[in-house]
């Protein structure tokens, strides 16, 4: 089991308002069920222990992650995709709904953070007082040797807040251009993305497949795989074609055709896929011999037909991807300095609009990545 000693303060008591105790805006996710378990209210600001900062968010993005544990959807009960669950909306009573089994409700999400860091604990030396940052939201409890891994905004509070507490280890300064909101799209696409293309040893020998090119990980993965130089063949819905194009594919295929059809069988080199679903059985048909399956997600549904044939005969590798490298993070903030990839941002909300926002997005209809922005202080 991970080891998750820092969740011992992650008490419902956190939450209750004491008399002059700094106080601060948040929503306060109460419960596994639709977007009335989203509370937007007053909460105290957390107080950095030994060894923690305290950030005031700047930015949050808008993942598929928090929306899949605002419903439980990691559940093995569950069958279905993201869009089928969320549409019935009720409070389904999941108790295996979270990352590590059980959510901590009441719980503030936000897996995403650009923020400044405004305090530090007892022991902490860097980073400076006013850095702007990006906060690692997958963290390796017991050290990069363990896969085990603990996740902000799932595990521990998050960044849909005014501030956010946060381990010093997991905040890397980052120096560049870029608008608070743009450094917001970042953590959870892109260090998803990262990793999988980290993990399948991608290099410019190799003919890449990305299912979900027009999403937040997808569109990601495109230019990850093109900063090192691979063929990227992209998947993407016919209305989102010319946007994922922008981003530098050298084939844009449509969502629901055959891979084998347009491409061949044996074809590629890589499938990297959050897609899953009906279509799961054709990207193996599709890799060559020795391919590599890489995997972070099933937003068509979590259960999927095979033929071990394909599988075996191939000798595939299939790499499930969940805790990141350590490596992963630190590579992100040097293609941000050094302006190798770009972020996408679709729109921003305000924080107190959360619900506005997550309906829009399970719409499917944006090209890149939703940002809330909390009110200053």
């Amino acid at each position: 089991m991970p080891d998750l000693s820092y969740l011992a303060n992650v008490k419902p008591e956190r939450f209750e308002r004491r008399s002059r105790q700094p106080l601060m805006w948040a929503v306060v996710t109460t419960g596994n069920g639709g977007y009335d378990k989203l509370d937007y209210r007053e909460v105290p600001i957390p107080v950095p222990g030994p060894g923690e900062v305290l950030l005031q968010v700047l930015g949050a993005g808008v993942n598929n992650t928090e929306i899949n544990t605002r419903l439980g959807w990691y559940s093995s009960s569950v069958a279905c995709g993201t869009e089928q669950l969320s549409a019935t909306g009720q409070d389904s009573g999941i108790e295996d709904g979270g990352w590590n089994e059980k959510t901590p409700f009441p719980l503030i999400q936000g897996t995403d953070c650009c923020g400044k860091v405004i305090a530090r604990g007892e022991e902490v030396t860097a980073p400076d007082i006013g850095k702007r940052v990006l906060v690692r939201a997958c963290m390796r409890s017991n050290g990069f040797d363990s896969l085990d891994n603990i996740w902000m905004a799932s595990d521990f509070d998050g960044a849909f807040a005014q501030y956010v507490k946060v381990p010093a280890s997991e905040v890397f300064a980052v120096e560049c251009d870029w608008s608070d909101i743009e450094l917001a799209t970042i953590p959870c696409a892109y260090g998803t993305a990262e990793n999988m293309v980290h993990r399948a040893q991608v290099t410019t020998a190799d003919r890449v497949l990305v299912t979900g090119a027009s999403g937040g990980v997808g569109s990601a993965v495109v230019q990850l795989v093109k900063r090192r130089g691979a063929e990227v063949v992209a998947v993407a819905g016919r209305a989102k074609m010319d946007s994922v194009r922008q981003l530098g594919p050298d084939r844009v295929i449509p969502r629901g055709s055959d891979p084998c059809a347009e491409l061949g069988e044996s074809s590629i080199d890589v499938v990297i896929d959050n897609v899953a679903g009906e279509g799961f059985g054709q990207l193996l048909k599709v890799l060559a011999r020795g391919g590599r399956y890489a995997s972070s997600g099933a937003i068509a549904g979590p259960l999927v037909s095979m033929d071990m044939r394909d599988f075996y005969l191939k000798d595939l590798r299939l790499i499930g991807c969940t805790a990141w490298d350590e490596p992963v993070f630190p590579s992100l903030i040097r293609y941000i300095e050094r302006g190798e990839i770009k972020p996408l941002v679709a729109k921003s909300f305000e924080l107190k609009d959360i619900a506005a926002a997550q309906q829009e997005f399970m719409k499917k209809t944006h090209f890149g990545k939703f940002v809330l922005v909390p009110p200053r202080p």
